[in-house]
This record gives structure tokens, sequence and C-alpha cells, in this order.
């Protein structure tokens, strides 16, 4: 993911008195990466809604970001990527996402250090893979790390033995038929899930860190969170998975990535986000089915396969451009 804020300084001040404080700020920047933004302030900010999502999120989170960020600095990665988060974000998510799977014990704070360490390697084999096709990794690392981890664990008791019950909403509330109250909490929620997050207050503090980074990221964000919503109920998923945001996260990467964030801003550019949002969304529902079956969870896999291809056909488009 590319830097999205001038805060990011060089980790060499003078005399090296800036370098304890820029180490430090590549922890809230790798969190604030998994929404592709470098500003340390909307990391803290992020990092406040995950504890108020529930302390093992906020500690989890930190923890995967902190080992993810600081591999890939002793193996010897880029310092600017280092310092801007890049190598942290998708540590963030593993965190997150399994000790939501697994539940908060001391296995999963191994599986979580194991994983985030292998998220750096992958992130930087992926790099060298899809480089000659100026494609990001984007969350791939994360998701190929905790579909291998979450489809495994069953076959471990130690690590199994605590696991969550994960099942979608709609398992035990079952209907299409949309109220108000799933809407505006889809609404929230669809910005939150994408990390974890079901709490539509959470998903409201995600957002106001997003506008703290940009108003233009954060109406992106709201604008494909709400086409997610909107394309899920047209296709009649079921209400209490759309309450739970569930057909919104997918889309609010994606649009972000596609609104100006890789795709230069222009009034092609923004139909090209919506329609990546929308495409985000209903591509969610097939990836879930795919993952039932080997006992996975669609994770991110929607926003990354959909964003490659929509990046992929840039060049052969004469009104849209890369950007910068």
């Amino acid at each position: 993911m590319p830097p999205s804020s001038s805060d990011a300084s060089s980790a060499e001040g003078p005399e090296g008195r800036e370098r304890p404080r820029e180490a430090l700020l590549t922890i809230p920047r790798g969190v604030a990466q998994v929404d592709f933004q470098s500003s340390y302030w909307t990391g803290l900010i992020f990092v406040i809604a995950l504890f108020v999502g529930g302390w093992q999120f906020g500690v989890f989170g930190l923890l995967g970001t902190l080992t993810a960020t600081v591999t890939a600095s002793l193996l010897g990665v880029d310092r600017n990527r280092v310092a801007l988060g890049l190598e942290g974000f998708c540590g963030t998510l593993v965190g997150v996402g399994l000790v939501l799977y697994l539940g908060a014990n001391w296995m999963t704070v191994a599986l979580v250090i194991g994983s985030a360490v292998a998220t750096s390697v992958l992130t930087a084999a992926l790099r060298t893979v899809l480089e000659p096709y100026d494609l990001p990794t984007f969350t791939a690392p994360f998701c190929i790390v905790t579909s291998v981890m979450v489809i495994g664990a069953p076959s471990f008791e130690r690590v199994w033995g605590d696991h969550q019950n994960t099942a979608a909403p709609s398992a035990t509330d079952p209907g299409t038929a949309m109220t108000w109250h799933d809407f505006w909490r889809g609404f929230f929620n669809g910005i939150g899930q994408v990390f974890f997050q079901d709490d539509w207050y959470v998903g409201l503090i995600f957002l106001i860190g997003l506008a703290v980074a940009s108003r233009l990221v954060a109406a992106a964000a709201a604008v494909s969170s709400l086409i997610g919503l909107l394309v899920g109920w047209w296709l009649g998923a079921q209400a209490a998975d759309l309450g739970a945001g569930l057909y919104g996260y997918n889309a609010v990467l994606t649009g972000i990535a596609l609104a100006g964030t890789f795709v230069a801003l222009s009034r092609v550019g923004v139909v090209y986000a919506a329609i990546g949002a929308a495409t985000a969304a209903a591509l969610t529902a097939g990836v879930t089915d795919l993952f039932d079956v080997v006992g996975g969870h669609t994770l991110t896999w929607p926003f990354v396969l959909v964003t490659w291809v929509f990046l992929a056909a840039v060049p052969l488009m004469s009104r849209l451009a890369r950007a910068g």
C-alpha cells in the first residue's frame, strides 16, 4: 500500500534524535495502513477503536503489527516502507483475525507471532511476483496466512480447543427483510468489519480516524459501505449479515483503493471505483460459500481479487490513469 499522508518523515533526524520517536510511530502507522493511510493520528484512533471493540482486539492487533514491523526491519526491508507502516498492516489483521477465530490464549499469542513473521516473508515474495504488473500486495499475505491457519486449526486440539463461535449472524437470525435498524448499523459496521468489528459505534470511530487523515478517503469509505449494503440488499442477502456489515467492508477497501489512492481521481475514476465496490460486495457471497466448504472465512479476499483486476485493466483504458 502506498503512503497517503505526508507526516511520515525520515526515521533519521538530526544526530539521530528522531529515531526512537519515528520507530515508535511505525506501529500506529502500520495499523492505519490497513485502510491505506500513513497518518499516525489515524492509526492511534484505529487502535482506540480496536480496544473499544474489545481488549483482545487491541492487544493482539498491536502484537501482530509490532511483530511484522520488527521482522521486516530485521530482514532489511527498505526503511521507508517500514517507517510508513507498509510492513505492519497485514500483521495487524492477522492478530485481530486469529484472536477472533481462535480465542485469547497463550497458544494464540504464539500463532499470531509466527503468522505475523510469515506475512513479512510472504509480502516480500508477493512484491517480487507482482512488481512486473505494477500491482500492490494489498492484504493478500494476511488472507493467505490466516486462511491456512484457520483451515488447519481444527486438527490441533491445543489450537482449536478455545475457538470462538464465528458463524454468520444469519445462522441464528435468518430472513431477507432489511429493517432500518439493519440499514444504519450495516452502514457503520461495513467500515468496522475491515478490522472484524461488528459494533456500529466502533465503525464510527474508524470513520472518524479516516476523516482525520483525509475527508476524501472518509467519504469514499462511507459511500462504498453504502454501496456494499445496497448491493447485498438488492441481491437478496440475509438482513442480519447486512446489518453486521459483512457485505460492506470489502466494498470499503475497494472503494478507497480505486478512488484516488491507486487510480487518479476523476469523474470516470469515481464511477470506476463505485463499480469496483459493487463488484466486491457481489463477490462476497461466492467467496464465503467457497471457503465454508473447507472451514475458512471470506476475510478480504473479494477486495484483493477485485482490486487486482480493476488495477490491471487501467493501462488499456484511456480515460483512467494510475495515481502518482
